[in-house]
């Protein structure tokens, strides 16, 4: 097995700030510094996994055709050529038909510790049904802190001939331009 990559916890500045931007003053700085305390790298669950699961930093609900950004903690230094795609866990997309917002999050090496955000790995999360499925009934969702949520895959990836770019990423969602 070849590691091409290394999860870290972003700064407790970055987490606050993020958290704040996304949930106003729904907590105090204390209650954002124990959930940061309390956040867990990603892991793998078997040997034979390929997805490394990611933890939510707090409890959420998220109700029928509705959608939520959760500020995960973490950041990923990746080896050059590859990538880390973001996929729901397969239960959840089975089960609660919940999909990641932009289909698959690409995080890309040059994000890691980039000026505007550290590279911190935020996932914006929808419930897409309210279906009643007699096999899978989908009222609503939720997690628990530290419960597994959506998983990242570690894939590599190539160039096209002749190409050249010496552009250096600032920011996060839409910083490579249009």
């Amino acid at each position: 097995m070849k590691v091409v990559g290394k999860f870290e916890k972003v700064s407790l500045d970055e987490f606050t700030r993020a958290m704040k931007k996304y949930f106003g003053a729904q907590w105090t700085d204390e209650e954002i510094k124990e959930k940061y305390d309390q956040i867990k790298l990603p892991t793998r669950a078997t040997r034979g996994s390929a997805g490394h699961d990611f933890y939510s930093p707090f409890y959420f609900w998220l109700p029928n055709w509705a959608d939520i950004i959760i500020p995960t903690g973490i950041k990923v230094k990746i080896d050059d050529g590859w990538v880390l795609s973001c996929y729901p866990r397969s239960g959840n997309g089975m089960t609660h038909y919940l999909r990641i917002a932009n289909t698959v999050g690409l995080i890309d090496s040059d994000y890691y510790n980039n000026p505007t955000n550290e590279g911190h790995i935020m996932i914006k999360l929808r419930k897409e049904s309210d279906v009643k499925d007699t096999n899978f009934p989908t009222e609503s969702v939720e997690f628990g802190a530290g419960d597994a949520f959506f998983q990242g895959v570690f894939t590599e990836y190539g160039v096209a001939q002749g190409e050249f770019v010496d552009k250096d990423r600032v920011g996060g969602f839409g910083s490579t331009g249009k």
